[in-house]
Protein backbone atom coordinates (compact mmCIF):
# COMPACT_ATOMS: atom_id res chain seq x y z
CA UNK A 1 0.00 0.00 0.00
CA UNK A 2 1.25 3.49 -0.75
CA UNK A 3 0.15 6.15 1.72
CA UNK A 4 0.21 9.91 1.67
CA UNK A 5 2.03 10.55 4.94
CA UNK A 6 2.48 13.82 6.83
CA UNK A 7 6.03 14.84 7.60
CA UNK A 8 7.96 17.78 9.05
CA UNK A 9 10.55 19.56 6.93
CA UNK A 10 13.89 19.58 8.75
CA UNK A 11 16.17 20.84 5.97
CA UNK A 12 15.85 22.30 2.47
CA UNK A 13 18.37 22.26 -0.34
CA UNK A 14 18.76 21.82 -4.06
CA UNK A 15 19.65 18.67 -5.96
CA UNK A 16 20.32 18.85 -9.70
CA UNK A 17 18.30 22.06 -9.97
CA UNK A 18 15.32 20.67 -8.02
CA UNK A 19 14.24 22.03 -4.63
CA UNK A 20 14.40 19.12 -2.17
CA UNK A 21 13.72 18.70 1.53
CA UNK A 22 14.76 16.32 4.24
CA UNK A 23 11.49 15.33 5.91
CA UNK A 24 10.89 13.56 9.23
CA UNK A 25 7.95 11.15 9.25
CA UNK A 26 7.74 10.42 12.96
CA UNK A 27 11.33 9.17 13.19
CA UNK A 28 11.84 8.02 9.61
CA UNK A 29 13.76 10.59 7.54
CA UNK A 30 13.49 10.72 3.75
CA UNK A 31 14.34 13.06 0.88
CA UNK A 32 11.28 14.70 -0.71
CA UNK A 33 10.77 16.82 -3.83
CA UNK A 34 9.26 20.28 -3.21
CA UNK A 35 8.34 21.17 -6.79
CA UNK A 36 4.60 21.19 -5.98
CA UNK A 37 5.09 23.31 -2.83
CA UNK A 38 7.97 25.64 -3.71
CA UNK A 39 7.31 27.98 -0.76
CA UNK A 40 7.33 25.25 1.94
CA UNK A 41 9.72 26.19 4.77
CA UNK A 42 11.77 24.36 7.40
CA UNK A 43 9.54 23.45 10.35
CA UNK A 44 6.35 23.22 8.31
CA UNK A 45 4.41 20.00 7.70
CA UNK A 46 3.29 18.59 4.38
CA UNK A 47 1.50 15.53 3.11
CA UNK A 48 3.96 13.48 1.05
CA UNK A 49 3.14 10.82 -1.51
CA UNK A 50 5.70 8.84 -3.55
CA UNK A 51 8.45 11.32 -2.68
CA UNK A 52 6.56 14.53 -3.50
CA UNK A 53 5.25 17.08 -0.98
CA UNK A 54 1.68 17.66 -2.17
CA UNK A 55 -0.12 19.76 0.42
CA UNK A 56 0.76 21.90 3.43
CA UNK A 57 -0.67 20.60 6.73
CA UNK A 58 -1.01 22.14 10.17
CA UNK A 59 1.13 20.65 12.96
CA UNK A 60 -1.75 19.29 15.06
CA UNK A 61 -3.33 17.41 12.15
CA UNK A 62 0.07 16.02 11.11
CA UNK A 63 0.86 14.76 14.63
CA UNK A 64 -2.58 13.17 15.03
CA UNK A 65 -2.26 11.40 11.69
CA UNK A 66 1.28 10.17 12.41
CA UNK A 67 0.15 8.83 15.79
CA UNK A 68 -2.79 7.01 14.22
CA UNK A 69 -0.60 5.54 11.46
CA UNK A 70 1.92 4.43 14.09
CA UNK A 71 -0.76 2.73 16.21
CA UNK A 72 -2.05 0.90 13.14
CA UNK A 73 1.47 -0.19 12.13
CA UNK A 74 1.14 1.67 8.86
CA UNK A 75 4.39 3.62 9.23
CA UNK A 76 6.37 0.40 9.52
CA UNK A 77 4.48 -1.00 6.55
CA UNK A 78 5.21 2.12 4.49
CA UNK A 79 8.81 2.80 5.57
CA UNK A 80 10.07 -0.48 7.02
CA UNK A 81 12.78 -2.58 5.42
CA UNK A 82 11.08 -4.82 2.81
CA UNK A 83 13.66 -7.60 3.31
CA UNK A 84 13.04 -7.69 7.06
CA UNK A 85 9.27 -7.64 6.49
CA UNK A 86 9.46 -10.53 3.98
CA UNK A 87 11.66 -12.56 6.34
CA UNK A 88 9.28 -11.95 9.24
CA UNK A 89 6.27 -12.97 7.15
CA UNK A 90 8.12 -16.13 6.08
CA UNK A 91 9.05 -16.90 9.69
CA UNK A 92 12.79 -16.83 9.01
CA UNK A 93 15.73 -14.81 10.27
CA UNK A 94 16.47 -11.39 8.76
CA UNK A 95 18.66 -11.13 5.69
CA UNK A 96 21.72 -13.32 6.45
CA UNK A 97 24.35 -11.38 4.51
CA UNK A 98 26.69 -8.69 5.71
CA UNK A 99 29.01 -6.19 4.05
CA UNK A 100 31.57 -6.62 6.85
CA UNK A 101 33.93 -9.57 6.11
CA UNK A 102 34.78 -9.83 9.83
CA UNK A 103 31.08 -10.31 10.59
CA UNK A 104 30.67 -13.56 8.57
CA UNK A 105 29.37 -16.53 10.63
CA UNK A 106 32.05 -19.21 11.15
CA UNK A 107 30.19 -21.92 9.19
CA UNK A 108 29.82 -19.61 6.18
CA UNK A 109 33.51 -18.68 6.29
CA UNK A 110 34.51 -22.37 6.07
CA UNK A 111 32.59 -22.99 2.82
Amino acid sequence: MCLAVPGRVIDIGEQDGTRMATVDFGGVVKEVCLEYLPDLQVGEYAIVHVGFALQRLDEESAKQTLELFSQLGMLQEEFGDPWERAAAEAGSDPWPFTDDPDDVPQEAAQQ
